[in-house]
């Protein structure tokens, strides 16, 4: 599993940049898949198992969630693969100390619903980008027919049934789609989801839920209909691979130049991005059947953005492209629809000498022949390995605090970039 288990007392990288990347790198499962999918073994009195699992910091502390409501957690295959058996499942409250490390956290109040009837939990945490409001989860609770109360910091749900409605998402969210579909599993009739989120760690969800003897259906759609059904069964998954792990990396090749194959991707998933990158012919880019090869050609030029939901451009990539067009000719505009608190990778751009200016959900981004390098800190997950492709791409030494934000989406990036000849360590770890 992750350093967590253990005392994690390193927190920054030191690089030296101006290197291109070269080589081969296989991709992890997707972060966003594998957390609604740990939730989702709640649901179940059986053994699942979970392949391609992340060596993540976010994996590790679900995995010490599920512990404390009485699953039994066992890791195997050098932590890649996941034994949940929720048989033993005795607790309905998410402790408040683990709920606030994690936003994904939230994906356990659907199956406890469905599964114990009750739950109770705080707000949950995560990175600090937006509102991120968990309205739209309780909405689609209460319709299925939990009683919900919220004092004192807490949220109470008690659900002696839950019965199959239909429900309108104001916002095609992709949690509340998901924590709807697992809370509607094991209720009564049929409830469906309209304005569902297409995300593909969605149809993944859906995936391994049909596995365990689930109906669900339209996943990847924006109309989501689940068939109550009364018990489920063991099961074995493997995760999707990360499309924001394979994207970060195509926009380090492309601002760093060099040669790289991608391994474990599904390019269908990352066809915006690449579409973006293309723009800015600074990527040459050949898709596979499960891999990507990519070629830096040039020094950027200036592209506008917009990020909206799938199948659009990922707000999760926005501050690494925000990284790339920061030494682009001529000058960006990115525009963030989905969190307000997105640019925070700007201040510590700047830092390295980077021109940009934000103006609410707007930022303009006037390109520089280079970066400097600095010392900067990761404000947040995105933000933080923005910030890292900042520093490969800038001759010199920068250091980058705050990793254990990257820690908690990016599986051993510091040994990845290594072996693609980064000059890339974290003190201590050696």
């Amino acid at each position: 599993m992750h350093r967590r288990l253990g005392v994690q007392t390193v927190e920054r990288y030191v690089i030296q940049g101006g290197k291109r990347l070269s080589g081969k790198v296989r991709v992890s499962g997707a972060k966003n898949a594998i957390l609604p999918v740990m939730a989702a073994c709640v649901l179940s009195g059986h053994e699942c198992v979970i392949h391609e699992a992340p060596r993540l910091r976010d994996v590790a502390v679900m995995a010490e969630i599920l512990t404390n409501l009485g699953v039994r957690v066992r890791i195997s295959d050098e932590g890649r693969t996941l034994h949940l058996n929720a048989e033993g499942l005795n607790a309905f409250e998410i402790p408040t100390s683990l709920m606030r490390e994690i936003r994904s956290s939230i994906f356990l109040m659907g199956p406890l619903l469905g599964r114990l009837g009750r739950v109770r939990c705080s707000h949950p945490g995560g990175c600090a980008i937006g509102s991120r409001d968990i309205d739209l989860h309780l909405m689609g609770l209460s319709a299925l027919g939990a009683r919900l109360e919220e004092k004192f910091g807490y949220i109470t749900a008690d659900a002696p049934s839950l019965r199959g409605r239909e429900i309108y998402l104001d916002l095609p969210s992709v949690g509340a789609t998901e924590n709807i579909m697992m809370a509607a599993v094991l209720a009564e009739g049929t409830t469906v989801i309209r304005n569902a989120a297409k995300e593909p760690e969605i149809v993944d969800l859906q995936n391994f839920l049909n596995r365990m003897g689930a109906r669900v259906r339209g996943a990847g759609l924006d109309t989501v209909r689940v068939e109550g059904v009364a018990k489920l069964n063991p099961v074995e998954h493997t995760i999707i691979p990360d499309r924001i792990e394979t994207a970060t990396f195509l926009v380090a090749v492309a601002a760093t130049g060099g040669e790289v194959v991608l391994e474990n991707v599904i390019p269908e998933h990352v066809e915006a991005a690449v579409a973006k990158l293309r723009e800015t012919k600074a990527l040459e880019v050949e898709m596979g059947h499960d891999r990507i090869f990519a070629r830096g050609a040039r020094r950027p030029q200036a592209v506008d953005l917009k990020t909206l939901p799938y199948p659009g451009f990922p707000t999760d990539l926005q501050p690494q492209m925000m990284a790339l067009c920061a030494t682009a000719e001529g000058t960006s505009i990115i525009t963030e629809t989905i969190f307000e608190n997105r640019f925070k990778a700007a201040d510590e751009l700047r830092r390295m000498g980077a021109d940009i200016k934000v103006d609410g959900r707007s930022a303009v981004v006037k390109g520089v022949k280079a970066l400097s390098p600095a010392t900067v800190e990761a404000p947040a997950l995105r933000e933080g390995v923005a910030l890292v492709i900042a520093a490969l791409a800038t001759e010199g030494r920068t250091v980058v605090d705050g990793i254990q934000h990257i820690d908690r989406g990016y599986e051993e990036l510091e040994v990845k970039l290594q072996s693609l000849g980064a000059d890339i360590r974290r003190p201590g770890s050696e």
